[in-house]
């Protein structure tokens, strides 16, 4: 179409066609045109419980009872039987260590109630004199005791009629009758207790002229 053509068509309200637009050909070495790539795209949101579809089970650091160490390795059945084992003695010595406790607690109680028993019995009892002047020594708790009698005393107490008692650290002079009592209640308490018949070597300290020093610890 001639120029002249044309003019008098747009004059008359024609418009020429628009051109088609080329398509965007992309540089050479570059990446096609569009919009930019989201970095982690086609990878799964969220928290990593998530991602695996499993729930979160226990607390971070444990695992059950036979299953894998941290290591990964699987609890084997030799492991499980030696940890059984070691719960078993545990539970096993913390019963024994409860059982003797509650045997001492009721020894001491049985101790506490014997001698109040025996207290009563010997109230009132003793024959002690405050004027005796001779010392009759003997062996208890493992040292040399004594108790002041007169010569009457002595004579009595060395043939078998009397006996001495230990009472809240006191040594009481009382009469065989009462020494065999106190003896059924309480044997611990009996101090003296002496066999007429027996040899007179088996006690030096029955003779009033064996004086044992005071501060002697057997």
């Amino acid at each position: 179409m001639s120029n002249s053509l044309r003019d008098q068509l747009m004059g008359l309200g024609f418009k020429p066609a628009p051109k088609p637009e080329r398509p965007a050909q992309p540089k050479q070495g570059g990446k096609p045109s569009g919009k930019p790539e989201h970095r982690g795209a086609g990878k799964p949101s969220g928290r990593p419980e998530q991602r695996t579809g499993k729930p979160h089970d226990g607390k971070p650091g444990q695992r059950k009872p036979g299953g894998p160490r941290p290591g990964g390795k699987p609890q084997s059945r030799e492991d499980i039987d030696l940890a059984k084992a070691y719960a078993i003695r545990a539970q096993r010595e913390k019963d024994e260590r409860i059982a003797a406790e509650a045997a001492k607690q009721e020894e001491a109680r049985k101790r506490r109630e014997a001698r109040a028993k025996l207290a009563e019995l010997v109230k009132d009892k003793a024959l002690n004199d405050p004027a005796a002047d001779i010392a009759r020594h003997f062996p208890y708790g493992d040292k040399i005791k004594r108790i002041y009698v007169n010569e009457v005393q002595l004579k009595a107490l060395n043939g078998g009629e009397l006996g001495v008692i230990q009472m809240d650290g006191r040594y009481l002079l009382v009469t065989a009758e009462l020494l065999a009592q106190a003896e059924a209640i309480f044997a611990p308490a009996i101090a003296l207790k002496v066999d007429p018949n027996a040899p007179a070597g088996d006690d030096p300290y029955a003779d009033p002229q064996y004086q044992v020093p005071d501060d002697l610890v057997w």
